[in-house]
């Protein structure tokens, strides 16, 4: 049957209850990320400790997970995050999701904290709470392959080390590469004493119209193979932005003090290291490498802040540290971010070796790969570092201001938003911190794209140049709601609309695909307001944990330090035209001029959702 069900799991008192999810709701927020929003909403009241028991944790794919359409294999995991302490979300992809969809659940809201270590073991509709101490004290491959040893061809997410010892960054990893990596989501895991939520199902997915699905299917495919992205990301994958990023000088390197890096990190470098390209389940991409040091990646992510940020040239070092994040369960942007903070804070005197326990320096692989253990089991220097932005706190005012973050969340991408202003607007509104996966237009890059094509992507007023202020609230304001769309469907990014092609699934294809899944006919208004009603929950959640205006800003050396290099030399961020940009931003969602979801809107929210 297509209706999965929804375990709630009640750690504390070893209580399961499974449901039904409404199907109002799924029209309301279809999946994945939308549910997931509204649910921690519904579910968490202020000012709760993220790494308490009253934190919720919730595992939810997508609407369209698991079925015949390319990509669909998405999931979002969401609680507070212990690491900025508002809203926590990440998706990931992998096999997980559509394993769990099969054993007959689109979600499991997990509550409280089991007395001792544990695992759930999800199959065809039933769901146990399992003794998982022998599992505790493994990294993430480790744990994978015992529970296949002990249960058969499973799939699991679970935390690492780092999530055990409540490091506020760890992450939530599936499969060899596939993480949840974002507001250290692992962390909860560990809080709860939960190592692993574990799948196996055979129950399938039941479509609505299985022949007009297959045709639609074999369509689609043939129009995203067509595009030349598609042949690149799965010949290179995503190390073809690091040269791109790196031409205009736009990289961050040494904790953004200089704008480009080596070449050695280039694709081409890189392609010398991968042993094959490999995909997510049903992806027609296969954009990710299995590398010959014993794992998978690096994704750009990786080169630009465990290489360049870190300032290590070494190719082979920098695979080596990608391996060694997601072994111990560490999410590698905040990793790199604050690593690299530390560095720059110990070469002004702000830290000396009193906290450190050794000399920090940029470059120093050995250096570098020992912290990511010692942050992992909270040792010496490493219990300091695994506390992440709060060590603004610790370390005084002075320090926040070589802090490359928003809202206590290390920035995601290795991009230098002072040249693209539109990413700068995106990072410091995005709802879980400084993250370009909630609303990052990417084709504010390709200057070559006519602006008629913008202009139809975007609305009128675009501007082609990706320095400009002009109309960037536009840019960002589509590619929040769109992409808040595709995560609630499911479906990865690489094939959304405005993602990386002006091309893709936008809301004609989604409409398409959702009545072939569900028959149910939406228009692409009710789409775009399905995107809206995401962002603004999001908000409110935000809102009520203390968020607005003042917290939507930048760090300050984008503001005051102009980039020092190559194309992007000279470019900084201008308080006053930020300003007025994120006024007209806000005017644009709605929202009052500091960053409030108005009250009417709140009362019409939910009224809907009562």
């Amino acid at each position: 049957m297509f209706n999965k069900k929804l375990g709630i799991v009640d750690l504390s008192r070893k209580k399961i209850s499974i449901q039904q999810t409404p199907d109002s709701l799924k029209r309301l927020f279809l999946g994945g990320r939308g549910l997931n929003s509204y649910y921690l909403y519904k579910m968490i009241k202020p000012d709760v400790d993220p790494l308490s028991p009253a934190n919720v944790l919730i595992f939810g794919t997508g609407l369209l997970t698991g079925t015949l359409i390319p990509n669909s294999s998405r999931f979002n995991v969401s609680a507070k995050s212990p690491e900025t302490g508002i809203l926590g979300d990440a998706n990931c992809g992998g096999y997980f999701a559509a394993e769990l969809r099969y054993a007959g659940f689109d979600r499991l809201i997990i509550l409280g904290k089991a007395k001792t270590p544990s695992y759930l073991y999800v199959s065809n509709g039933n769901i146990e709470i399992k003794n998982g101490k022998e599992y505790w004290g493994m990294d993430t491959t480790e744990v994978q392959q015992s529970l296949r040893r002990d249960l058969g061809q499973v799939e699991a997410a679970v935390c690492g080390i780092a999530g055990e010892n409540l490091v506020r960054f760890a992450c939530v990893r599936t499969g060899v590469k596939n993480a949840a990596g974002r507001c250290g989501l692992g962390a909860v895991m560990g809080s709860k004493n939960l190592k692993a939520v574990v799948a196996r199902g055979t129950q399938g997915i039941k479509v609505a119209h299985p022949e007009k699905m297959l045709e639609t299917v074999e369509q689609l495919k043939e129009y995203i193979m067509s595009s030349k992205i598609s042949s690149i990301l799965g010949s290179v994958g995503t190390p073809l932005l690091y040269e791109v990023s790196n031409t205009l000088g736009a990289i961050r390197t040494k904790n953004s003090q200089l704008n480009a890096w080596s070449d050695s990190l280039n694709a081409n470098v890189v392609e010398t290291f991968v042993e094959k390209m490999i995909s997510c389940s049903s992806c027609i991409i296969h954009c990710r490498h299995r590398n010959k040091l014993g794992g998978e990646g690096p994704e750009y992510t990786a080169l630009g802040l465990l290489g360049a940020n870190l300032g290590i040239e070494d190719t082979a070092h920098v695979i080596k540290l990608n391996n060694i994040c997601n072994e111990l369960g560490l999410d590698i942007s905040s990793s790199s971010t604050i690593l690299a903070w530390m560095i720059e804070l110990y070469e002004k005197g702000i830290i000396n070796r009193k906290v450190t326990e050794e000399e920090l320096r940029f470059g120093d692989f050995e250096l570098i790969k020992n912290l990511l253990y010692k942050i992992s089991r909270r040792e010496g220097f490493g219990d300091i570092l695994a506390e992440s932005t709060r060590n603004a706190r610790r370390f005084g005012k002075k320090s926040e201001e070589y802090l490359i973050a928003v809202k206590g969340l290390p920035q995601s991408d290795p991009h230098d938003c002072r040249y693209i202003k539109a990413f700068a607007l995106g990072i410091a509104t995005a709802s879980r911190g400084a993250d370009h996966l909630r609303s990052r237009p990417t084709l504010e890059i390709f200057m070559h794209i006519p602006k008629e094509v913008k202009e139809k992507i975007y609305g009128k007023g675009v501007n082609n140049d990706p320095t400009s202020y002009e109309a960037k609230e536009k840019s960002v304001y589509f590619s929040d709601n769109i992409f808040a769309v595709i995560d609630s469907l499911g479906v990865c990014k690489f094939i959304c609309h405005g993602f990386n092609s002006p091309h893709f699934i936008d809301y004609k294809w989604m409409k398409k695909l959702i009545h072939c899944t569900l028959g149910w006919r939406f228009k692409e208004k009710d789409l775009q307001d399905v995107g809206k009603r995401i962002i603004d929950v999001e908000r409110m959640f935000n809102n009520r944990e203390g968020i607005s205006r003042k917290q939507d800003t930048l760090p300050k050396r984008y503001f005051d330090d102009p980039m020092p290099l190559k194309i992007a030399k000279g470019h900084h961020i201008d308080r006053k035209e930020f300003d007025t940009l994120l006024s007209r931003y806000y005017k644009l969602r709605g929202w009052d001029n500091n960053g409030q979801v108005r009250k009417v809107r709140i009362k019409e929210l939910e009224k809907a959702l009562a």
